[in-house]
């Protein structure tokens, strides 16, 4: 069964909370915390990974905390997901096809496969923009 892990959750939770607020406003990680029912220290681990891959910039001190990296418009729920929880996968043969002997002689491997082709486009296809109004 395919599922959302709970640090996926936190991050989309967290992320889109983000995007809720003014442009350009800095906030704390407390506050999305609080905001989100997150564990602060699972998601400041969270946006310090998000921060590397620029979906958000951090900024430290009087007056630091976090903001969009990019206008939400730019930031997919797909992005988001894979950001934390890895590539989107029904199966792991699609992972690491050595991990599966019977690829090529398996009828349910291109199910398995237009499987994560359509989660992925779904996913790309919606954004921070529209998950925030």
């Amino acid at each position: 069964m395919m599922e959302l892990t709970r640090k996926g959750e936190y991050a989309v939770r967290g992320i889109i909370y983000l995007a809720k607020q003014e442009p350009g406003k800095m906030v704390l990680i407390s506050e999305i915390a609080e905001a989100t029912n997150a564990p602060q220290m699972f998601l400041a681990k969270i946006f310090q990974g998000f921060a590397k891959m620029g979906l958000v910039n951090s900024f430290r001190g009087t007056g630091g905390g976090f903001m969009l990296g990019r206008h939400p418009s730019k930031i997919t729920l797909k992005q988001v997901v894979e950001a934390v929880d890895g590539p989107i996968t029904p199966n792991r043969c699609l992972i690491d096809s050595m991990s599966c002997e019977r690829e090529s002689g398996c009828n349910v491997h291109p199910v398995w496969k237009e499987v994560q082709i359509r989660i992925s486009e779904i996913l790309d296809a919606v954004t921070l923009e529209e998950l925030a109004r």
